[in-house]
């Protein structure tokens, strides 16, 4: 086994536990593969079919506490996500690599941010946002939320958890819907990708492999470690990735 195989492989466990105890996993994925010389667009699509089993395994587990919310069902919020994480991955697939390029230094830095933003945004602000933010807000949210996670995915987390928070969705309910609409998102756009992109198997298997893995191991540290320090790396792997990629362009 090579050791760029094996660093691969290390960074979808860390990559894996780090979704399941912060979110933010792409952000170690997506420069391990460019680091492994696939073009940004290739990289983006392999990590995302890579991280997806992981993802429903999680979202899984959390079934029983998946609600609708605001008078928007479970059903309207699946539908939404299919739909708009379907067309987010057609575009990507219709956007040429040249283009992508210069496109994923700025897609990068607003996941970064938004990461950081409902990472260690104040209460009030979540709070003042629940005022204003009606259901009908809420359900196009989460349709630009969709396409844009079919698109590149980076924070999609971050931002579904905010929007379900500010329509009076509680935290533990906003996570485990957060995640099931997240693999929803991820489905349509995997089912795409596995169609129409070409694909680098030998690294997609042993990364999702080790990426289940690690989230299993993210389930039972998560009681165990600093979510905020956790957060902190991410964001810093987020900021220094964004500076790397606009040096790079």
């Amino acid at each position: 086994m090579s050791l760029h195989l094996l660093v691969l492989i290390a960074v979808a466990f860390i990559a894996g536990a780090q979704n399941a105890l912060a979110g933010g996993g792409s952000f170690l994925t997506f420069p391990a593969l460019l680091w492994l010389g696939l073009d940004p667009r290739a990289a983006n699509i392999n990590s995302t079919i890579a991280l997806f089993p992981g993802q429903m395994t999680t979202a899984l587990a959390g079934r029983s506490l998946v609600q609708g919310t605001a008078g928007l069902s479970v059903r309207v919020l699946v539908a939404i996500s299919i739909v708009g994480g379907g067309f987010g991955a057609v575009l990507l697939l219709a956007t040429p690599v040249s283009v992508f390029v210069h496109l994923v230094p700025w897609l990068v830095l607003f996941a970064t941010a938004v990461f950081a933003w409902g990472s260690f945004r104040p209460k009030r602000s979540a709070e003042a946002l629940a005022a204003r933010l009606s259901p009908a807000k809420a359900m196009a949210a989460q349709a630009a939320i969709a396409i844009y996670g079919g698109y590149f995915g980076g924070g999609i987390g971050i931002l579904m958890l905010a929007a379900l928070t500010a329509v009076g969705m509680a935290v533990r309910h906003a996570g485990a819907t957060k995640n099931l609409l997240a693999g929803v998102i991820n489905i349509a756009a995997v089912a795409i990708f596995l169609v129409r992109a070409p694909l680098n198997w030998h690294i997609v298997i042993p990364f999702a492999i080790a990426a289940i893995l690690g989230g299993q191991a993210g389930v039972l540290l998560l009681r165990r470690i600093d979510e905020r320090v956790l957060r902190v790396v991410v964001t810093g792997v987020g900021l220094a990735l964004t500076i790397g990629l606009f040096i790079r362009a």
